[in-house]
C-alpha cells in the first residue's frame, strides 16, 4: 500500500514540476514570442490561414471572438451529427457497426463539440472509425476553443485599456498544433509502445486459454487515447473506458494518462502568470486549486484504501482496499486518485468504475464536477475560476470598504450581474435536471416516446444509490465531465435529449459570461495601484476566493448530496 500512495505521490509531484516549463512555453505561444518549434509549425500555420481565407493578424474584440467561437462549433455539431446518423452507410467501418438513433447522434455531436464526451453508447460497437477518427478531431479543436477562450482572457487581464483582444482563429491553431499536437504525440507513442493497438483492421479472432473463440475490437486506438486525456476530453475508444486493458496497459500507461490530463490544466495556471508577468498571482491560484484537490482526494483515497464496512462486518478480508469495480493492475489507492483528478480537471475518462465507489468516494467526484472550479478542464478551467475571482473581490471590497479592482479596473454592477449568473446557473441546471428525473422515477411515470417502459425502468439501483446514478448524470453534463455512475441506463430519448440540453447549456453560457466581463473590463480606464487598492495576489485573497467557492457549491448541493451518497455512507455504518 505504501508502494501504491507513493506512485500517487510522484505523478501529482512530477505533473506540477513539468508543468512550470510547458506553462512558460505556452504563454510565449500566445504573446506570439519566438519559440524552438517555430521551424516546423510556422510553415503549417501559414498553409492553414492561406487554405481558409482568415488574417490571423487580424484584431478582434470580444464579442467577435465569441461569434467566431461560437459560428465554428455550429458547422462541427452538424458535421458530426451526419456522419453519426450515417455512419453505417459511410466507410471506413469494418465491423458494420450499424447509424446512430437521432436522439443518440444529437447527444454523442453535441457532447463532443462542447469537449465532454459523455457516451451513451459503447465504443466497440456503437460508432464506425470514421466516427472515431472525426471525434478524435473534435478532441483536438474543443480543447483548442477553451484554451483560445483563455488566451483571450489572458489578453484582456494583461492589457491597460482596449477593445483589441487578438484574434481567436489565431489562438485556436495555435493551441491545436504547438500545445496540443505535441503533447498528444509522445503520450500516444508512449501508449503504443506499451501494447495500446494502432490499426484499421476489424475485430481480431483469437483462441482463449480455455479454448474459447471471441472476436477482439481494436483500431486506431492509441492516437484517440492521446488527446482524449491531453485535452481533457475523456472519451473512451472502448466501452470500459481507461479500465479497458487495450486503452490503460499498463500501471506504465495508467502513470502516463494520469499525467496527461493534469499537464495541460496545470500549465495554463502558470502559463497566465508568465504572461501576465505576475507569477505570484498564477501561485496564489494554483494555491487554492491545489487545497480544494487535495481536500477531495486525501478522502478519497482513505475510502479506497479502508474498503467496504459491509464487506467488513461479514468477516472478509479486504487487505487491498475496496476492489469491486477496480483493475487489480492498478489498485485502490491510484484508482481513487484518478477518480478525482478525472472529475477535477473534467477529463471523464475511469480506470474503474464510479458506481462502484465507496459512498465517500462517489460524494467527493460529485463535489469536484459540482464546484468545477479546481484546475478544470484545458482553458475553461481558467475561466470558471475567473468567474470566482471577480465575485470574491467584489465581496472584498464590500467587505473592507474599497472600491473593488481587479488588475487596475474597476468591478462595478454589470460584471458582477453576469459572474453570479454564470455561478448560479450551474447547479440550477444540475438541481433541475435531477428534480425533473427523479419526479419521474418517484412516480414510477409511463414515459413513452422518451423511455420503453416507465421511469423506473432507467434505475439498476433503488434508493439512495439510484437518486446518485441521476444526480450524477446531470452533474456530469454540467461539468463537460463525461464520466459516469453506470448503473443508469441512459441511452434513450428521455436521458439522450435532457443531458444533450444541458451540455449546450452548459458549455457556451460559462465561456461567454467570462469572455464578456473580461471584454467590458478592458474597456475600462486602467487604475494604477496604490495604497487603497485591494492586493488580490496575497494569501489573504486566495482564502477569500476559496471560500466564495466553498459557500457557493455548499449551499447549493449540500442537500442532494445528504439524499445521495451521504445517506448510503450512513446506511452501511
Amino acid at each position: 500500500m505504501n508502494t501504491e500512495l507513493l506512485g500517487v505521490i510522484t505523478i501529482f509531484i512530477v505533473s506540477i514540476v513539468l508543468a512550470i516549463p510547458i506553462g512558460k512555453y505556452i504563454a510565449k505561444v500566445y504573446l506570439g514570442d519566438k519559440t524552438l518549434f517555430d521551424p516546423i509549425f510556422n510553415p503549417i500555420e501559414k498553409f492553414i490561414f492561406k487554405i481558409s481565407g482568415i488574417n490571423s493578424t487580424e484584431e478582434m474584440n470580444w464579442k467577435q471572438h465569441l461569434k467566431a467561437l461560437l459560428g465554428i462549433n455550429m458547422v462541427w455539431f452538424f458535421l458530426c451529427f451526419f456522419v453519426l446518423l450515417f455512419q453505417g452507410s459511410l466507410f471506413l467501418n469494418p465491423d458494420n457497426n450499424p447509424s446512430m438513433s437521432p436522439d443518440l447522434a444529437f447527444n454523442t455531436a453535441i457532447s463532443f463539440v462542447v469537449n465532454c464526451n459523455l457516451q451513451h453508447y459503447s465504443g466497440e460497437s456503437g460508432v464506425s472509425y470514421l466516427s472515431q477518427m472525426f471525434l478524435m478531431f473534435l478532441q483536438f479543436v474543443s480543447a483548442g476553443v477553451g484554451m483560445a477562450a483563455a488566451a483571450m482572457i489572458f489578453t484582456a487581464m494583461r492589457e491597460r485599456t482596449t477593445d483589441k483582444l487578438g484574434n481567436f482563429y489565431n489562438y485556436f491553431i495555435k493551441s491545436c498544433t504547438r500545445i496540443l499536437l505535441p503533447l498528444s504525440t509522445i503520450v500516444a507513442v508512449a501508449l503504443l509502445f506499451s501494447g495500446t493497438p494502432m490499426t484499421f483492421e476489424g475485430k481480431d479472432a483469437i483462441t482463449t486459454l480455455q479454448g474459447d473463440h471471441v472476436e477482439v475490437s481494436r483500431g486506431p486506438a492509441a492516437a484517440f487515447i492521446a488527446i482524449k486525456h491531453i485535452g481533457t476530453n475523456g472519451g473512451g475508444f472502448f466501452g470500459a473506458n481507461s479500465a479497458h486493458p487495450f486503452e490503460n496497459p499498463t500501471y506504465f500507461t495508467n502513470a502516463v494518462e494520469l499525467w496527461a490530463q493534469l499537464i495541460v490544466p496545470f500549465a495554463m495556471i502558470f502559463a497566465l502568470g508568465f504572461y501576465l508577468k505576475k507569477k505570484k498571482l498564477s501561485y496564489v491560484i494554483f494555491g487554492v486549486m491545489t487545497l480544494g484537490f487535495l481536500l477531495l482526494v486525501i478522502p478519497t483515497v482513505i475510502s479506497e484504501i479502508n474498503g467496504n464496512p459491509a464487506i467488513e462486518k461479514m468477516g472478509i478480508s479486504q487487505a487491498t482496499g475496496a476492489m469491486e469495480g477496480k483493475e487489480v493492475r492498478f489498485g485502490p489507492a491510484i484508482s481513487g486518485f484518478w477518480s478525482i483528478a478525472t472529475t477535477v480537471i473534467s477529463t471523464g475518462s475511469v480506470n474503474s468504475m464510479h458506481d462502484s465507489s465507496m459512498p465517500v468516494s462517489g460524494a467527493m467526484e460529485l463535489l469536484a464536477m459540482m464546484v468545477n472550479a479546481f484546475y478544470g478542464g484545458c482553458g475553461v478551467g481558467i475561466l470558471n475560476f475567473y468567474v470566482f475571482i471577480i465575485l470574491a473581490v467584489f465581496i472584498s471590497g464590500l467587505m473592507v470598504g474599497r472600491t473593488p479592482e481587479f488588475l487596475g479596473k474597476k468591478i462595478e454592477a454589470r460584471e458582477v450581474k453576469i459572474a453570479a449568473f454564470i455561478a448560479i446557473l450551474h447547479p440550477l441546471l444540475i438541481l433541475s435536471g435531477t428534480a425533473l428525473a427523479s419526479y419521474f422515477a418517484a412516480h414510477d411515470t409511463a414515459m413513452g416516446y422518451w423511455f420503453s417502459g416507465n421511469a423506473t425502468g432507467w434505475l439498476n439501483n433503488p434508493g439512495h444509490h439510484g437518486f446518485s446514478e441521476m444526480l450524477y448524470e446531470y452533474t456530469s453534463s454540467a461539468a463537460n465531465n463525461g464520466s459516469g455512475f453506470e448503473g443508469l441506463g441512459d441511452n434513450n430519448p428521455f436521458w439522450n435529449i435532457t443531458t444533450g440540453i444541458v451540455l449546450l447549456l452548459s458549455r457556451f453560457i460559462p465561456i461567454v459570461g467570462p469572455l464578456a466581463i473580461a471584454g467590458l473590463l478592458a474597456n475600462k480606464k486602467y487604475i494604477p495601484e496604490s495604497a487603497g487598492t485591494l492586493k488580490t495576489d496575497t494569501s489573504i485573497f486566495g482564502v477569500m476566493v476559496f471560500a466564495v467557492i466553498a459557500i457557493i457549491a455548499a449551499l447549493s448541493f449540500f442537500p442532494a448530496l445528504a439524499l445521495g451518497p451521504l445517506a448510503e455512507y450512513f446506511t452501511l455504518k
